[in-house]
């Protein structure tokens, strides 16, 4: 083991040997997995949620939360096309700033993404049995929800996340072609919501805009407000993060990361906008705000049944692409950690034949299964954001010390007004956190806490090994 700021040195004679991943990923595959990941159980079942909290203002709220990604995102596309490595912010951490921090945003992001994957899980079961109901096939409400939702498991939530992993062991390049076909049916999708659901708009539905203020505050101990939405919706724009976990297997990656990353949040951002203005002005959030299927209930009750089964239908084919690209994110998470040797290298085992690290897919799969099973979509949520914010920070910091530390440096990709959109990113994260739940901050602390010692322990470990 080395030293809590020891920094690493990213050479290809390191990156290759048997813990090497297979660059099988072209442009368009990257383009594909961050518009999976990044449209999904945001836009289709948390519109309803943030609505609920912000009132009409819920679009406010998409736009805040688009804004502080988006600087997020210039940041992740400079700091990766500097350091094409796997792993994501816990590399560049890793090599920017050291060891003992490198740790902590690695701990953060395998919270971050085994609770996206079990927030989605969570959102596409309840999209399927809104379909299976649509056509007559009703599922019992034991197996549709954990405890705290009155059931015993989410069983459908468990099976697609098992169903997932299956496709990431097959190989890389074929869960990425998968992925970019369903993906061509989410938006398909979404477009159909927006023409179906236009012609009742009235600008009546958006009075008053701010029913619950701006500022989050709590109301009967659940937190109100535009910001205290936006620290939710949040939720909804991540997922270009994912790309850059893929920086060891694609092609090209100083061509192909800024192009899958920027690309992705273009086309995304233009899609919220779209169908959150067309969901809040079609009726009254205060119909939709509770339901695990929004856009679909919109439909039915603007009396065009058909198109909702068929945004039923696109949810249930389409969301596990959100699901594939977190758990494909979480499972190289984990590989470079062990590679590194900050948990046990026994799991940076690579599959001969596919070039994936099975072993670690499926550990993962097991462990956001149970989450999916147990917990509700609300609480994960907010929980895996805060593992994000600590990311995307500590991402904009590592853009600004290379820019402060090696400014003459050769940057393929340069993040216009540097200096602007790095400290905006920051503070808006910090906002985006101070506005989360008490009771998520309080797990979030409690879980890093926790990480810290697991950390120690293994060092002391290490160094036992070391010596002996």
């Amino acid at each position: 083991m080395t030293g809590l700021m020891h920094r690493k040195i990213i050479t290809p004679e390191q990156e290759g040997g048997q813990g090497h991943l297979k660059r099988t990923l072209s442009w368009w595959h990257l383009l594909a997995l961050g518009v999976g990941a990044i449209v999904g159980t945001g836009i289709y079942t948390l519109v309803g949620i943030g609505a609920g909290l912000a009132g009409p203002g819920v679009i406010l709220s998409f736009i805040i939360a688009g804004s502080i990604c988006c600087c997020a995102a210039l940041a992740y596309a400079e700091v990766a096309t500097m350091i094409p490595a796997s792993g994501s912010a816990y590399t560049y951490s890793y090599v920017v700033i050291g060891e003992s921090v490198a740790w902590v945003v690695g701990w953060s992001l395998i919270l971050e993404y085994s609770l996206v994957v079990s927030a989605v899980a969570v959102g596409w079961s309840g999209y399927a049995a809104g379909f299976l109901s649509s056509l007559g096939l009703q599922m019992p409400a034991a197996i549709l929800g954990g405890p705290a939702a009155g059931g015993v498991v989410n069983l459908p939530a468990v099976l697609i996340v098992f169903a997932v992993a299956g496709l990431l062991a097959l190989g890389t390049k074929e869960s990425a072609t998968v992925n970019a076909i369903l993906v061509v049916v989410k938006i398909v999708a979404l477009l159909v919501f927006v023409v179906a659901a236009v012609p009742a708009f009235d600008l009546a539905h958006f009075h008053p805009f701010l029913p619950n203020g701006f500022a989050s505050h709590s109301v009967d101990g659940t937190p109100k407000g535009v910001m205290a939405a936006a620290a939710i919706i949040f939720f909804a724009f991540y997922g270009f993060d994912a790309i850059s976990t893929a920086a060891e297997e694609a092609k090209h990656p100083e061509r192909d990361l800024p192009i899958g990353i920027i690309g992705s949040m273009i086309v995304c951002t233009a899609i919220y906008v779209g169908v959150a203005a067309t969901a809040v002005g079609s009726m009254s959030y205060t119909l939709y705000a509770s339901s695990a299927e929004p856009l679909a209930l919109i439909l039915r009750a603007l009396g065009h049944p058909n198109a909702a089964v068929l945004i039923g239908a696109a949810a249930v084919v389409a969301l596990p692409t959100v699901i594939l690209a977190f758990l494909f994110g979480q499972s190289r998470i984990f590989f470079v950690m062990a590679r590194d040797g900050v948990l046990p290298p026994a799991l940076a085992k690579v599959n001969a034949r596919t070039g994936t690290p099975v072993r670690i897919t499926m550990i993962t799969a097991v462990v956001v299964a149970i989450l999916a099973g147990v917990t509700p979509l609300a609480k994960i949520a907010a929980l895996a954001n805060a593992g994000t914010l600590l990311a995307f920070i500590a991402v904009s910091a590592c853009m600004l010390i290379l820019r402060r530390r090696e400014p003459d440096r050769k940057r393929v990709f340069r993040t216009p007004l540097a200096w602007v959109v790095g400290p905006v990113a920051i503070l808006g994260c910090l906002y985006l956190f101070y506005s989360l739940p008490h009771q998520t901050q309080a797990f979030f602390l409690i879980w890093n806490l926790f990480g810290l010692i697991c950390y120690a322990g293994w060092r002391a470990i290490g160094s036992r090994r070391t010596v002996a």
